[in-house]
């Protein structure tokens, strides 16, 4: 049942929701607008599209004209009996949710109620008659959540149940079982099921790292979440062989090497999504410990807004991306998201008019028309020489994983100096500490002037789930977390971005506590860069050149208009994005 395009724009002016000047506009506009398979626009589709009216507001007010009631779930525990009779890659697909049964009919939440064949499959499943409801996509988006939860809990009684049929290995760290006896051994189904079983609960719980650590009297499992690590389960001490060769059987490492450290990989595909483990082995006193990076490879990769850039900082970013020649680095500490921020930048530099080359170690994702080089220092294939043979290759622009050593430092240069752009992340602990970290290598500072663009610090803080509680700091509080400067900076930066008005007070910021919903238990669900972008001046580059310390470097950057890692996380804690408690985390001041 279609609405008309009177009865839309009556009811759309009736709900208040938009101007008649404004409506009168895009009706105007519609009538002459035809979309990409040469259907006629319609007036909310319009309003749609010039962010007068949101989605799900035009959705409500279509399924108010057609009588369909509407509901919410954003506040609603589902029985998973009731919510599973839709698996979840169904639901997630089509965006339907079972949320009430009654004897023989079924309701249902959707975000299109005439999305029939959804209807149909759904009816053909349960046998029952399916009664649609609207909703809206945050009541989806915690209904699917909730599935999550509910197979977490499936996840682990199924573990504990397999790890109660394992056979008993005689000894603990399984040093006297032979090769033969640990291949069959990782073929045991009990064995092939938890390991199965315990990827599986890592990837729907968003983990980045799972840890398995042998210990005296059992198995512990642990999963980072977030940037945390969280207790997953444990298990028996028999199970540690057994796990222990499952792995190295899938990631094609030797069963019978229990002494050396090893490194491997291996892929695994869900209903939902293709992830890529990598996996390194070290020897510890009860046996060999064992840590997987998961790194997704679905999805058509992040925008410099999506990972936290922005204003002045993201236009430095994208100033610094149209040269063609010089140094474009990201610094900080392992686990900081360095290696997202390259990709992303890479991704958006990959057009079919330009040659791309990397070297790394190792290559954490697999990119479309990128060619990508990994170092093997077992045979003497460092940085230096994977850059020095991709100077040969006719690139463009050239990603270095790390500039760890003079030499590689040294290439890197050359290689700007040449006509190419040079990608590159650092250990430092700030955007500025990279100069005095490059010099320290060996790189002259007239060179460091000639060809470093930008430099971008970064950390990660986990995001607040939108259960967050609104508060504001006190004068004492203030004073004792943070300068007064500090949130100058940040207010500055709000009113030239128009999130805040002109005369808003530091008084007026608020700020936000994590509190536990239906998202997350501890009321913080994905994570959020804070950055600071240092862009290299002329007043830097004469500091660079005289011998300026890097506190000098940052004060000039400042008052550039750069805003320091603390700053943009307090900027972001204001936003409601983290919090404090937070960002005081990550900097670590």
């Amino acid at each position: 049942m279609q609405v008309s395009e009177s009865e839309l724009k009556t009811f759309i002016l009736d709900s208040g929701l938009v101007s008649r000047k404004d409506v009168d506009a895009a009706e105007i506009k519609a009538a002459g607008k035809v979309g990409a398979a040469g259907i006629k626009q319609s007036l909310g589709d319009v309003l749609v599209s010039d962010g007068l009216l949101s989605t799900d507001a035009l959705r409500r007010i279509k399924a108010y004209v057609l009588g369909i009631p509407f509901v919410n779930l954003k506040d609603s525990k589902l029985s998973f009996d009731i919510l599973s009779l839709i698996p979840e890659p169904i639901a997630r697909t089509h965006n339907i949710i079972a949320y009430k049964k009654n004897p023989d009919t079924l309701e249902v939440a959707m975000l299109d109620t005439e999305d029939l064949p959804a209807i149909d499959s759904v009816r053909k499943k349960t046998g029952l008659n399916i009664v649609a409801r609207l909703t809206d996509e945050e009541s989806i988006k915690h209904a699917l959540m909730q599935y999550q939860k509910s197979l977490k809990e499936e996840f682990g009684d199924l573990i504990s149940k397999e790890a109660s049929n394992l056979k008993l290995v005689k000894d603990s760290g399984g040093e006297d079982v032979s090769g033969d006896d640990l291949k069959k051994m990782a073929e045991d189904l009990p064995i092939v099921r938890i390991v199965d079983t315990l990827l599986r609960h890592a990837i729907i719980q968003g983990a980045s790292d799972i840890h398995i650590e042998p210990m005296e009297e059992q198995v512990l499992v642990r999963y980072r979440i977030d940037g945390i690590l969280h207790d997953a389960m444990t298990l028996p001490k028999q199970a540690a062989a057994g796990i222990t060769a499952r792995i190295k059987v899938l990631a094609n490492l030797k069963l019978d090497e229990k002494r050396l450290p090893q490194d491997g990989r291996f892929k695994m595909e869900t209903e939902s999504e293709k992830v890529s483990f990598r996996v390194s082995l070290l020897p510890t006193y009860f046996g060999e410990k064992i840590v997987m990076r998961l790194l997704r490879e679905t999805g058509e990769g992040f925008t410099l807004e999506a990972l936290g850039f922005h204003g002045s900082s993201l236009e430095r970013i994208h100033d610094s991306m149209k040269q063609t020649t010089g140094i474009i680095l990201i610094s900080g500490p392992t686990g900081s998201g360095k290696t997202t921020t390259l990709y992303t930048v890479l991704d958006i530099l990959n057009t079919p008019d330009v040659n791309i080359s990397t070297v790394e170690d190792p290559i954490e994702y697999q990119m479309k028309r990128v060619n990508q080089t990994q170092v093997n220092p077992a045979i003497g294939f460092s940085f230096a020489n994977g850059l020095r043979a991709l100077l040969r290759q006719d690139p463009n622009i050239i990603m270095v994983g790390e500039i760890r050593d003079g030499e590689t430092a040294s290439l890197a240069i050359n290689a700007a100096l040449t006509g190419h752009l040079v990608l590159s992340t650092i250990h430092t602990n700030s955007a500025a500490g990279a100069i005095p970290r490059l010099i320290d290598m060996g790189v002259e500072p007239f060179l460091l002037v000639s060809t470093l663009r930008l430099i971008v610090g970064q950390r990660l803080t986990r995001r607040l789930t939108d259960s967050k509680e609104q508060y504001e700091l006190d004068p004492a509080e203030r004073a004792k977390l943070f300068k007064e400067e500090n949130f100058e900076a940040v207010l500055k930066a709000l009113i030239e971005e128009k999130l805040v008005k002109a005369n808003t007070k530091m008084e007026a910021l608020p700020f936000y506590h994590p509190k536990p919903g239906p998202q997350s238990e501890d009321g913080y669900h994905g994570r959020i860069g804070i950055h600071e972008v240092l862009s290299v001046s002329s007043a830097v580059k004469e500091l660079i050149l005289h011998g300026g310390i890097s506190d000098a470097i940052e004060a000039q950057a400042r008052k550039e208009g750069m805003l320091t890692m603390l700053e943009d996380g307090i900027y972001k804690a204001s936003r409601g994005v983290t919090s404090l408690e937070e960002v005081l985390r990550a900097v670590k001041e």
